[in-house]
């Protein structure tokens, strides 16, 4: 109940303040959190970043006034945060398909993106399992992807990513590689306020492992939040990350470091009911 009050006082910071400038260290601040903790939060609890719900919402509110109203384009562009009539022109063209200029017509059709609102909702019935270890860093041996969350992005090219190192070879020679280890998919150098990130098609490094043209990267010490995923891959560790966004990280007072996270996917049948995987989160207390 606490966090639900937090994200809704950080929801309407955020409502109160469209029309001018938005921080998101001050949106975090109102939520009592981090502001990699409130982001990612925000992101796995709406499916949108902060960054594309502003945009969205800002572009609502710049054809409402259009319509309403006998305001300048060029006004209107500097109030929603746009520099230049272009830059806004092309925003205003991609949401709404039509100039800010056409938005003034009769019976124009413009899209709307509403604002969110969080409602309380009864969950816990199930018990979640999960523990907590300390580890130091370790090295992995891996294939990298730069890719962004902007509209979505980032669920439709993962699994394109996937479905290419699997069809190409690269996933048996990470096996390989790695000495049988667990292929691991990495989500590192995340940058919520830029909706950007690197995802790793990996395998960790021993003392014997040779690279063979692959790159590598340092996963660090941290304390981690392991959770079991059982069941038909991708639903069910779709659930549990869901479950952790809207059940545990309420629940536990933990919050996301804001460092890499993975899940682990041992050898077997993705697809079995009984197919068993982990995700891998680096907290902290709040």
């Amino acid at each position: 109940m606490e966090w639900l009050i937090r994200m809704k006082d950080a929801l309407e910071y955020m409502e109160s303040n469209m029309d001018d400038t938005l921080n998101i260290e001050e949106i975090a601040r109102v939520a009592y959190s981090s502001p990699f903790h409130f982001q990612r939060m925000f992101h796995m609890l709406t499916g949108v970043t902060i960054a594309d719900y502003i945009r969205k919402r800002r572009l609502t509110l710049a054809a409402q006034e259009l319509t309403i109203s006998n305001a300048k384009v060029i006004d209107v562009a500097l109030k929603y945060g746009y520099d230049s009539p272009e830059s806004f022109a092309k925003a205003f063209r991609k949401a709404h398909g039509i100039t800010p200029s056409a938005a003034r017509g009769q019976g124009v059709q413009l899209k709307a993106f509403p604002r969110l609102s969080f409602h309380l909702s009864l969950k816990g019935d199930q018990e979640m399992d999960y523990k907590i270890i300390e580890r130091d860093s370790f090295t992995v041996i891996g294939k990298s992807l730069k890719v962004t969350c902007k509209d979505g992005e980032n669920l439709r090219r993962i699994p394109q990513f996937w479905q290419e190192v699997n069809e190409d070879g690269t996933s048996d020679k990470l096996i390989e590689i790695g000495g049988d280890k667990d292929i691991l998919g990495i989500c590192k150098q995340m940058e919520p306020a830029n909706e950007n990130f690197f995802y790793w098609i990996a395998v960790e490094s021993g003392p014997e492992s040779n690279p063979q043209g692959f790159e590598t990267t340092i996963i660090p010490a941290a304390t981690w939040a392991i959770f079991t995923s059982i069941g038909p891959m991708p639903h069910a560790i779709q659930n549990v990350w869901k479950r952790i966004f809207e059940e545990w990280f309420p629940g536990t007072g933990y919050e996301h470091t804001g460092g890499p996270e993975f899940e682990l996917y041992p050898p077997g049948d993705p697809g079995a009911k009984d197919y068993r995987c982990e995700i891998w989160i680096p907290v902290m207390k709040n």
